[in-house]
């Protein structure tokens, strides 16, 4: 278990902001001619960080995604290319020793990577033998995940469905004082490409009975997971001015949710089986380092809308506390799949515009001095805005009517074999856009109910 952070870290951690530095120039290039190309979502800008096993073995280790490559970090520090504590961590099965670091070890092998990587580098020789072909790895978890908490920073996700139950008064009446949140279940948190299966559950007929079988209503909730780094003992907050240092890395992050399950049991606590059946993550983490030239303002409050308490208030949170992502859903469909068509869009939405940042969420969890790990996961919840296109989860595209496709199927809710995809860019003036991969995942048949 690593160890707590200690006064001195949290010194540390309490200094000015992370600026942009020479690994974010938008003229730095890399030997890796894929790597420069116009939209790849790993320009050396990037540099995200993975676990991944290599052809024929079960084993896992961590990398570096680049242009079309993955570098391997052990083959990097083995080949002498990489020296220090922080590459001795990356030499783990996965991210959570470097987790444990804090997010400054993250910061120095990031500088270190991007220097071999750079076009010029004196060794990108050995380099290039260090690396494999993106197609060759096998992505796995970045890490052995010890908590999952899910949060709800959508005002408009949150308005539109919670308009149903009450239209006088849409918002749980802590939205404006906290992001209300739920733990949710780590055990089940798969990556990227591995199946998930409809789920049994109960669930209310049209008559008004209750009925126990295959989930109805399964839907997808596009979501930004936070990854994060250090440990706080037990008992001791994170306040504003620690709380980014806290932030290790982004991905991208699919809350799949039984809605028929999830409706008939959140009136007495919340979310449960509804939620639990399974959760996909991408398996890039986009540190936050690479994040910084992509921050924005946090979104100002509406009119009429409480302050911020100023316990989860601060001038960097409100200059700097928000980041620049357009994410997007898709869907392939079956039918879609058979006819060689593209995927269909559903959502198109930007992070930046929602309640609460990601600071934010550090410093609420800890408020009353919970203990956040290394390798600990948010969810930001539904990442809805404003307009129409921007409805992150069918839940509130279907308020709509049904979703009519490009070949003329329609969906109410997703069917088995459907396919749901999540991509997403980090964008700002004057930036290299940086991708943080896909989170996608087919939905297989529920199992025969034993006994059955």
């Amino acid at each position: 278990m690593p160890a707590p952070v200690n006064a001195h870290m949290l010194a540390l951690m309490e200094t000015s902001p992370a600026t942009p530095d020479a690994t974010h120039d938008p003229r730095l290039r890399s030997w890796l001619p894929a790597a420069n190309a116009a939209g790849c979502d790993f320009p050396i800008q990037n540099l995200p960080l993975g676990a991944f096993s290599r052809p024929g073995e079960s084993a896992t280790r961590i990398g570096v995604a680049i242009g079309d490559r993955v570098l391997d970090l052990r083959a990097a520090r083995d080949a002498g290319l990489l020296h220090g504590p922080a590459a001795d961590a990356a030499t783990a099965p996965d991210l959570r020793p470097l987790m444990a670091l804090g997010r400054p070890a993250a910061t120095q092998l990031r500088a270190a990577v991007s220097a071999l990587l750079r076009e010029g580098a004196p060794r990108a020789e050995a380099a290039a033998a260090a690396t494999l072909p993106m197609r060759d790895a096998t992505m796995r978890l970045p890490c052995a995940i010890m908590n999952f908490t899910d949060f709800m920073i959508s005002r408009d996700h949150t308005a539109r469905l919670g308009a149903r139950r009450d239209a006088a008064n849409p918002l749980p009446p802590a939205f404006e004082h906290l992001p209300v949140a739920y733990h949710s279940r780590a055990s089940s948190v798969r990556v990227s490409g591995e199946p998930v299966v409809r789920p049994h559950g109960q669930r209310r007929d049209a008559d008004g009975g209750v009925s126990f079988g295959p989930c109805r209503n399964l839907d997808f909730e596009l979501e930004l997971a936070i990854w994060l780094a250090g440990e706080n003992a037990l008992g001791t907050p994170v306040p504003m001015a620690s709380a980014p240092s806290r932030l290790f890395g982004y991905g991208l992050l699919n809350d799949w949710s039984a809605r028929d399950i999830q409706f008939l049991e959140m009136a007495p606590l919340g979310p449960f089986l509804g939620k639990s059946l399974s959760t996909t993550v991408s398996p890039w983490i986009v540190t936050a380092d690479a994040m910084l030239p992509f921050a924005a303002p946090a979104a100002p409050r509406p009119a009429g809308d409480l302050p911020v308490p100023p316990h989860l208030d601060s001038p960097a949170n409100r200059e700097s506390g928000a980041l620049r992502i357009a994410m997007e859903v898709l869907l392939l469909t079956p039918a879609l799949r058979e006819a060689g068509a593209a995927p269909a869009r559903l959502t198109a939405t930007e992070f930046a515009g929602l309640y609460w940042t990601p600071a934010q969420l550090v410093a609420h969890h800890a408020s009353n001095g919970c203990n956040l790990l290394p390798g600990d996961l948010l969810g930001s919840g539904t990442c809805s805005g404003p307009t129409d296109d921007s409805r992150a989860c069918l839940a509130e595209i279907l308020l709509g009517g049904p979703v009519t496709l490009p070949n003329g199927e329609t969906r109410r809710f997703l069917e088995d074999g459907d396919e749901v995809i999540f991509r997403a860019k980090a964008h700002a003036p004057g930036a290299v856009p940086i991708g943080f991969g896909e989170c996608r995942a087919a939905v297989a048949p529920a199992v025969e109910w034993p006994g059955a």
